[in-house]
């Protein structure tokens, strides 16, 4: 193990994990915005649209923590062929494993990347969860509103025909 590969593959980890950290405070934010604008639509449709935003966004953000290690590997000559370089490291990174190697020298970021995906995956899917239990909830409490205008308007019409005999 040489450690200028460790110490690289520590430094890709927390560039990585700074991206990430900002793009689930965008994300958030954004989501939060478009939460806002939404609030009284009375259908469950905006808060799905939430986590479906969100998806996409936190897609995009792996995405482009990918493209860093891509251009590492580019930049240190770790893969073979340039235009390789974005499948290996998305590979790697979502602990596929891919079936070309690093270079020699560089093979220890294949399990670096990995464990970064790992990281990043479960940091968004925590996010995501928040979000799809907001939705829940707000589709129940709808489906609940619903029931009880349903009862109240049952009573009412009880009430009138009592009244009316």
């Amino acid at each position: 193990m040489k450690l200028g590969e460790l110490v690289w593959g520590l430094v890709l980890l927390a560039v990585t994990m700074t991206i990430h950290g900002l793009g689930m405070l965008v994300t958030l934010r954004v989501t939060g915005a478009f939460a806002r604008r939404f609030k009284d639509a009375g259908t469950f449709a905006p808060s799905l649209g939430r986590v479906v935003l969100a998806t996409w966004m936190m897609t995009s953000i792996h995405l482009i923590e990918v493209l860093v290690w891509a251009f590492f590997l580019v930049w240190k000559g770790a893969v073979s062929a340039r235009n390789l370089a974005y499948y290996v490291a998305l590979m790697n990174y979502t602990t596929l494993g891919s079936e070309y190697p690093l270079a020699t020298g560089w093979r220890l970021l294949e399990g670096m990347t990995g464990i970064t995906g790992l990281m990043t995956f479960a940091w968004s899917t925590g996010v995501l969860m928040t979000l799809a239990q907001n939705f829940q909830d707000h589709a129940l409490k709808l489906r609940l509103r619903e029931e009880m205008e349903a009862l109240q308007a049952k009573k009412g019409a009880q009430v009138a025909a009592v009244q009316q005999k």
